[in-house]
């Protein structure tokens, strides 16, 4: 089945996550650039990486599950261990730049 023959119950919330998914890119680019410090940084990416990439798995579940006849939740796994892993490797990164920068005591290190 090609996307033409998608039925529109699948189609549309598969491109309104897609078009979700993008825009959290969009904003998680812009909060890069416009975020001072790493910590701003780190906070912005690891809530829009979690999310978009959720967006994304459940359109990739709808279109495969619609396109396929029967129901596709491998990526429901996937989601999982997205959900799990991305902000505990953000809190890791964040604790270790507290943990440096206290050692070179600089000025700006978050309070507790």
């Amino acid at each position: 089945m090609n996307a033409a023959a998608l039925p529109p119950w699948a189609a549309i919330p598969v491109v309104l996550l897609l078009l979700l998914a993008g825009s959290l890119v969009v904003i998680g680019a812009l909060g890069l650039l416009r975020l001072s410090n790493f910590y701003q940084r780190g906070h912005a990416t690891a809530m829009v990486n979690t999310l978009g990439a959720g967006c994304v798995l459940i359109a990739s579940m709808l279109y495969f599950s619609a396109s396929g006849a029967r129901p596709v939740i491998h990526e429901l796994l996937i989601t999982v261990f997205v959900l799990l892993t991305s902000p505990v490797t953000a809190m890791l990164l964040m604790r270790a730049a507290v943990h440096r920068d206290r050692r070179s005591r600089r000025n700006d290190v978050p309070a507790h």
